[in-house]
C-alpha cells in the first residue's frame, strides 16, 4: 500500500490533477471529452505555474545567494523550499497513508454534517503529512504523528467552510469553491483580527487602496509588472559591491528586472487556465447538488489556492514583502532562518487574507508583515524536528532535494511558518496529553459549531425556496 501511494504522489500534481478531475467529471455526469478537457486544462495550469515559479527561483535564488555571501549573513537554518518539504512529508510513514486517512475523515465529516467541503486538492495533502511527519520524528511515535495530521485536517476543513462565502463573493468565478489548504487557512484569524483593529484607527477604514487603485493613482508605477521590474533591478544592484560593478553588470541587473516583471505578468495569465478547467466541473457539481438537496445549502469543492494567486493585490504585496522579509530575517533577534528558496511560496500567504481586507494593499501588507515575522520564529523553532525528518528521508531515499548542508538545520517557509502547524506541534510534542486533550476539545467544539451552522443554513435555504414556490403559486 505504501509503495502504491508513493507511486501516485510521485506522478506530481500536473499528472494527478487531470486524472482526478476527469474521474470527478464522469462521476457527476459530464461527458468524457469535456471532463478530460477540464482535467487537462487544470494539469496544464499546474505545469505553467511550475514553470513560472521555477523562473522566479532560478532568477532570484543566485542573486540572493550572492547577497548573502557579499554581506556575510550568518543564519544557520537552511531554506529547503516547499518542494523539499513536500518530499520529506510524503516519504515518511505518515505521508504514505495520509491520503486515504484524510479522505476517510472527510467522508465521515460529510456524513455527520460537520463539514460541507469535499477536499479534492490531493497534492496539498502534503501539508497534513508534513506536520504529522515532524511530530512523528520529534516524538518517535507514529500515533502522535497521525493525531497531529488528522487534527490539522479537521480544523482546515472547518476553516474552509467558515471562509467559503467570503472567498466566493470576493473572487470572480469561484462559486462552489473553498480553500482547504492549511497554510492559507492558518492566517485567517490574523486577517480577521488585524483588519478589525485597523478599521478602528481613524482614517484607516476610509483608506481604500487596492491594486486597481494603485494603477489609477500611480499609473505605470502601480502596475505589478513595473513593480516586479523595479524590485528585480533593486535586488540586482544589491549583488554588486561597488558602483563600478553595477555599471559592469547592467545587462544582468536589467535581465533580472525583466524576469521578475515576467513572473508578475505571467502568474495571472496562468491561473486563468485553472479557472477555465474548473468551470465545467463546478457548474455540473452545483447542478447536481441543487437537484439532490432540493435547493438547500450544498457542498463546496475544496481546491488549491493556486486558482487565485494571480490576483493583483497578492502579486503586489508578495513582491514588496520579498525584500522586507530578507531584511527582517537578518535583523530580528533570535531568528536563524534566511528564506531564499521559500520566497516563491510567498504568494500563498494571501488567498484567504484578501477577502477580509477586501484587497486593500496597505491592510494586506500589514497582515503579511505580522505573519512573516511570526513565521520566521516558527520556522526556527521547528527546525530541529524538521531536520530529523529530512535526515531520515535522505538516508532512506538518497534524494538530493532533501539533503541539508553540513552544519545547518533544515526549514521551509511553507508549511513550517504556519501558525496552525506550530500550535499543533507545540500542543502534541511539548504538552503531550494535556495539549492533545485541549486540541481535541477545541476541534470538537469547532465541529459542533460548524454542524449547527450548516443545519441552520440549510433550514433557512429550504424555507426561502418554499416561500418562493408559494409566492409563485
Amino acid at each position: 500500500m505504501e509503495s502504491v501511494f508513493s507511486y501516485i504522489i510521485g506522478l506530481g500534481a500536473a499528472v494527478m490533477m487531470p486524472v482526478i478531475f476527469t474521474i470527478l467529471g464522469l462521476c457527476i455526469g459530464i461527458k468524457f471529452g469535456d471532463a478530460l478537457k477540464s482535467g487537462l486544462k487544470v494539469g496544464v495550469g499546474f505545469v505553467g505555474l511550475s514553470i513560472v515559479t521555477a523562473l522566479l527561483t532560478s532568477a532570484l535564488g543566485p542573486a540572493l545567494d550572492k547577497v548573502v555571501q557579499l554581506y556575510d549573513l550568518q543564519l544557520h537554518v537552511f531554506d529547503m523550499g516547499w518542494p523539499a518539504a513536500a518530499a520529506v512529508a510524503y516519504n515518511t510513514a505518515v505521508g504514505a497513508f495520509i491520503i486515504p486517512v484524510c479522505l476517510g475523515v472527510n467522508l465521515l465529516m460529510l456524513f455527520t454534517k460537520t463539514t460541507r467541503t469535499v477536499n479534492i486538492d490531493l497534492w496539498n495533502y502534503w501539508h497534513f503529512a508534513f506536520i504529522g511527519a515532524v511530530i512523528y520524528f520529534a516524538s518517535d511515535s507514529l500515533a502522535w504523528g497521525f493525531f497531529g495530521a488528522i487534527i490539522c485536517y479537521i480544523i482546515t476543513l472547518i476553516l474552509a467552510d467558515m471562509t467559503a462565502k467570503k472567498f466566493q463573493s470576493y473572487y470572480k468565478d469561484m462559486d462552489g469553491i473553498s480553500i482547504p489548504q492549511p497554510f492559507c487557512a492558518g492566517f485567517v484569524p490574523f486577517a480577521w483580527i488585524i483588519n478589525k483593529g485597523l478599521d478602528k484607527i481613524p482614517g484607516m477604514n476610509r483608506l481604500e487602496i487596492d491594486a486597481e487603485g494603485l494603477k489609477k493613482r500611480f499609473g505605470l508605477l502601480g502596475e505589478p509588472l513595473f513593480l516586479g521590474v523595479v524590485v528585480g533591478i533593486g535586488i540586482g544592484c544589491l549583488t554588486c559591491s561597488s558602483w563600478s560593478e553595477i555599471v559592469d553588470r547592467i545587462p544582468y541587473i536589467l535581465g533580472l528586472g525583466i524576469k521578475m516583471g515576467a513572473v508578475m505578468e505571467l502568474i495571472p495569465r496562468v491561473t486563468v487556465l485553472f479557472i477555465e478547467g474548473l468551470k465545467p466541473i463546478s457548474d455540473a457539481t452545483r447542478s447536481l447538488i441543487a437537484r439532490k438537496f432540493k435547493g438547500a445549502d450544498g457542498l463546496n469543492i475544496g481546491m488549491s489556492p493556486a486558482l487565485v494567486i494571480g490576483h493583483p493585490t497578492t502579486l503586489v504585496v508578495s513582491l514588496l514583502l520579498i525584500p522586507v522579509t530578507l531584511v527582517l530575517a537578518v535583523l530580528l533577534p533570535g531568528n536563524e532562518f534566511l528564506p531564499l528558496a521559500s520566497l516563491a511560496g510567498m504568494f500563498y500567504v494571501f488567498p484567504l487574507v484578501l477577502p477580509f481586507t477586501k484587497g486593500n494593499v496597505i491592510k494586506t501588507f500589514i497582515v503579511g508583515l505580522v505573519v512573516i515575522v511570526l513565521g520566521l520564529y516558527m520556522v526556527t523553532n521547528l527546525a530541529p524536528a524538521f531536520t530529523l525528518a529530512a535526515e531520515d528521508v535522505y538516508a532512506s531515499t538518497g534524494d538530493a532535494a532533501v539533503a541539508i548542508p553540513a552544519g545547518f538545520a533544515g526549514g521551509s517557509l511553507d508549511f513550517a511558518s504556519s501558525p496552525l502547524a506550530w500550535i499543533i506541534y507545540q500542543c502534541t510534542e511539548n504538552l503531550k496529553w494535556v495539549g492533545a486533550s485541549l486540541m481535541v476539545l477545541i476541534t470538537m467544539a469547532m465541529m459542533w459549531w460548524n454542524r449547527v451552522h450548516i443545519l441552520r443554513n440549510r433550514r433557512e435555504m429550504i424555507q426561502k425556496n418554499s416561500d418562493k414556490i408559494q409566492t409563485t403559486e
